[in-house]
């Protein structure tokens, strides 16, 4: 399996590697799951209570907005209406106000 770094500018850029999977589970299992950080060791990125969960690249906010129209004037009279009904004793299960 061949694997590689690609053309980027990072570590080891333009280096090509061949590495079999035996050998990645080897490395993998050899490596150890608490390494030592050294005291100049900086978080990849650091962390913040007031950033979002998911970065914005990987989930970009939502482009649509709330418009007060007559859409949520017709919701809201349907629930309201529904909720006075059913306050006021009075089922509407079936589609016919009946008593409860």
């Amino acid at each position: 399996m061949r694997r590689g770094f690609g053309r980027g500018g990072g570590y080891g850029a333009g280096v090509d590697l061949v590495v079999s999977d035996e050998e990645l589970t080897e490395l993998a299992l050899a490596a150890s799951p608490d390494p030592d950080l050294g005291d100049d060791a900086v978080p990849i990125e650091p962390a913040d209570p007031t950033a979002d969960l998911l970065p914005s690249w990987y989930m970009p906010a939502s482009s649509g907005h709330a418009e007060p129209g007559w859409r949520r004037r017709l919701a809201l009279l349907v629930v309201s209406s529904i909720l006075l009904i059913n306050a006021a004793g009075l089922c509407i299960t079936y589609g016919h106000v009946t008593l409860g």
